[in-house]
């Protein structure tokens, strides 16, 4: 199939054309840069979420619920669900993609795993992109889920127009927000396994955390603390809603604008970054390796050695 009615299968709502658009992202094949060049032009309608917190917090649990009550407004959605890969054989297991299987045989629900590999920002690599190709195949709705890893998953709000930060109470996460990476880009705060005694305590902490912040940092808008049961949806319909205010919030003045100026921005620079990483690796593994040798024989020093890569690529 050409690439051509490819992109038109996938234009006109083709789950399999999909699937397999992203199939090729991932494998950051040659076709990539023009399948995106058209579909691109067919995208930024959509509402994109970004879900973000510490292992083990239920992000996956209260997306399925949030994805049901989407499904209930009959609207398209696509998650793009990032897990952490092994660093010696780029591996992932996946594990996201079995807590959202309640949603696979949903025609109106498309979900992609992808694993990290060694993709630091919480988001794998082609992750924006994928979701470029969601929207272009008719998803209102865009979900991002992170590896969740700590304060590397700032990058997810560089993707999404808001950012759910996704504690639980009793282990440390609420102190763990203190940390100014992670804290820093949430839009929405989720106490999530609200029937636990010390949830009140930690959203208690979150706000007041949050107050110190405002009075140094004074933002029109505050962010939300809600309460949510990922195992039963309590409080998913409070959060739904919330998301929803946030995006009002941000067509406000024009600044969903200027976010997302700001993240493509963000996105240009690091894809370009990314493909001279790539090409400086590659000059070292085959073609300069007698550079690397002078550099251990004390013959050129590392900054040298760099500027002459640099230069040449």
């Amino acid at each position: 199939m050409s690439n051509n009615d490819l992109v038109g299968r996938l234009l006109a709502g083709d789950r399999r054309a999909l699937a397999r658009v992203i199939s090729k992202i991932e494998r950051e094949g040659e076709e990539t840069p023009g399948i995106i060049a058209e579909i691109y032009p067919e995208t930024g309608r959509a509402l994109t979420v970004g879900f973000t917190g510490p292992p083990g917090v239920g992000k996956s649990s209260i997306i399925a619920k949030l994805i049901e009550l989407y499904r209930q407004e009959e609207k398209r959605v696509g998650v793009v669900s990032v897990d952490p890969s092994s660093p010696f054989s780029k591996g992932a297991i996946l594990g996201d993609r079995i807590r959202l299987s309640d949603h696979f045989l949903d025609p109106g629900v498309f979900i992609r795993s992808m694993g990290s590999r060694g993709h630091l920002g919480g988001l794998a690599g082609g992750s924006r992109l994928a979701a470029i190709a969601m929207e272009a195949g008719g998803c209102d709705v865009v979900i991002y889920e992170t590896v969740g890893v700590g304060q590397g998953e700032v990058e997810v709000a560089s993707a999404a127009d808001t950012v759910v930060l996704c504690l639980q109470p009793g282990t440390g996460d609420s102190v763990q927000a203190l940390k100014a990476g992670v804290m820093e880009i949430a839009d929405v705060f989720c106490i999530n396994k609200a029937d636990n005694p010390q949830a009140k305590n930690a959203a208690s902490e979150v706000r007041s955390i949050l107050e110190i912040g405002h009075e140094l940092d004074p933002d029109p808008w505050f962010p939300p603390i809600v309460m949510t049961r990922g195992d039963t949806g309590e409080g998913v319909q409070e959060l739904k809603d919330t998301i929803a205010k946030h995006r009002q919030f941000l067509e406000e003045d024009d600044r969903l604008g200027r976010r997302r100026r700001a993240a493509l921005r963000d996105f240009v620079v690091s894809w370009a970054t990314n493909r001279l990483e790539k090409e400086m690796l590659e000059r070292l593994n085959h073609e300069d390796t007698e550079l690397v040798e002078k550099v251990y024989n004390r013959e050129l020093d590392p900054i040298s050695a760099s500027e002459i890569i640099f230069k040449e690529v």
